[in-house]
C-alpha cells in the first residue's frame, strides 16, 4: 500500500515539506485511540531471539532509525509504535540553527537516493530536552551530538561537552557526529589527533556520572584503508564503546542521475542505495582488521531485508535504517526483523 498508494501522492511534493507534513500526519494519527495499538498490531515483531544485548543495554530488536529523520525529538514516542528497536535523535547542537538556505534536500528517484545539505538544521539542546522530557520509555533512545556551525575551532570540544551534559539525564547512549559533509570548517573533526581529544575530554564527564552512558562515533563511507587503520587505532586507544558506520557519502559515482541534475543540486551529502556496498565495505574492514574488537551499527542504503542481513553478515551488531525508510515504508522494519528470525 505505502509504494503503491502513498510513496506516489508524497513524492509529489518538496521533500523537505513533505517530511513535516508526515511528521504532523503521524502526530496527530497517533492521538486518536486505538491506532497506536494498530501500528503495533501491523509493524512490530515481539520475539526475544531478537534482543541484542550491546555496551551495557538490552536492545529490543537489532533495527534502529538513524540520526536526522527526527532532529528535535519530536516523534520519536509515536515512531516506536512502527516496530524499531531503537531511534537516534538528532544531530542536536547547543543552540538552534536554521541550517543551510533552502532548497537543501533532493529525492534521487532513480537511485532511490537523497542528496541533504542540511547543515545540522535543529532547534537547540534546550528544546531537545524539553521534548526528551516527554519519554513514555517505550524505547531506547541515542542522541546525536555535533556542534554548532558558528562555532570557532577552539571552541568545538565545548560543543560537546554541553550537548552531553545536557541529554545525560534523557538518552541511553551517545554518538559524537565528526563525519557530516553539510557542516562548514570541520576539516578538525576528521584529524585523528583532534578526535582523540574529544572523545577523551566527553568520557572523562562521562565517567563523573555514577553510571556511564556508552559514547559512540560516527564516520563516513568516503574513507580509504589507512584512515580506517586509523580508526580502528583510535578505538583502541580511546576504548570508545563503538562506531557507527556510515554517514552520508560526498562520492558521486555510479549514479543513474545525469550529471547536469546533480550539477543543478550541488553540495550535500548523498544516502540510500547508492552509498549501500561502500558503507558494506567500509563494515567489513573494520570487523575484519580489528578482529571484531568493537560493536558496530550499520548504516547506508539499506532498503530490504537482504541488504540489512549482508551488514549484518559483514560485522554490524545493529543496523539503522533513514533513506530506505523513506522509499520502503514501515513495513521494512518489520520484513527485516522477520527476516532476521528466519536467519
Amino acid at each position: 500500500m505505502y509504494k503503491l498508494l502513498i510513496r506516489p501522492i508524497l513524492f509529489l511534493f518538496d521533500p523537505e515539506k513533505i517530511h513535516h507534513f508526515t511528521f504532523s500526519l503521524v502526530k496527530f494519527l497517533s492521538k486518536i485511540p486505538f491506532v497506536p495499538s494498530i501500528f503495533r498490531g501491523i509493524y512490530q515483531v515481539n520475539d526475544k531471539k531478537l534482543e541484542r544485548k550491546l555496551f551495557g543495554l538490552t536492545f529490543k530488536n537489532p533495527v534502529g532509525l538513524a540520526a536526522g529523520f527526527d532532529k528535535n525529538a519530536v516523534l520519536y514516542n509515536e515512531l516506536a509504535d512502527f516496530g524499531f528497536g531503537f531511534i537516534e535523535i538528532g544531530t542536536v547542537t547547543p543552540k538552534g540553527q536554521i541550517g543551510n538556505p533552502k532548497k537543501r534536500l533532493f529525492r534521487l528517484k532513480d537511485d532511490k537516493g537523497i542528496i541533504n545539505r542540511m547543515g545540522f538544521n535543529n532547534e537547540g539542546l534546550k528544546a531537545a530536552v524539553e521534548q526528551l522530557k516527554k519519554n513514555k520509555g517505550k524505547i531506547i533512545i541515542g542522541g546525536n551530538i555535533g556542534k554548532n556551525t558558528q562555532t570557532s575551532p577552539e571552541n568545538y570540544t565545548a560543543d560537546y561537552l554541553e550537548c552531553f551534559k545536557g541529554l545525560y539525564p534523557f538518552v541511553d547512549y551517545f554518538v559524537l557526529n565528526v563525519s557530516c559533509p553539510n557542516v562548514s570548517s570541520h576539516a578538525k573533526l576528521e584529524d585523528v589527533d583532534y578526535l582523540k581529544e574529544l572523545i577523551t575530554e566527553v568520557q572523562k564527564l562521562n565517567n563523573l556520572e555514577v553510571k556511564q552512558k556508552p559514547i559512540l562515533l560516527k564516520i563516513a563511507p568516503d574513507l580509504n584503508d589507512h584512515q580506517l587503520d586509523e580508526i580502528i587505532e583510535l578505538v583502541a586507544v580511546t576504548k570508545i564503546d563503538g562506531v557507527i558506520t556510515s554517514n552520508t557519502s560526498i562520492n558521486r559515482e555510479g549514479l543513474k542521475v545525469s550529471e547536469e541534475r546533480l550539477k543543478e543540486i550541488g553540495n550535500g551529502g548523498l544516502s540510500g542505495q547508492p552509498i549501500k556496498d561502500r558503507s558494506t565495505r567500509v563494515i567489513q574492514y573494520l570487523a575484519d582488521q580489528s578482529n571484531k574488537a568493537f560493536p558496530i551499527i550499520g548504516v547506508g542504503g539499506i532498503h530490504s531485508e537482504k541488504d540489512a542481513l549482508e551488514k549484518l553478515k559483514a560485522g554490524a551488531d545493529l543496523v539503522q535504517i533513514y533513506t530506505g525508510f523513506i522509499y520502503e515504508g514501515p513495513a521494512l522494519i518489520k520484513r527485516i526483523n522477520k527476516a532476521i528470525l528466519k536467519g
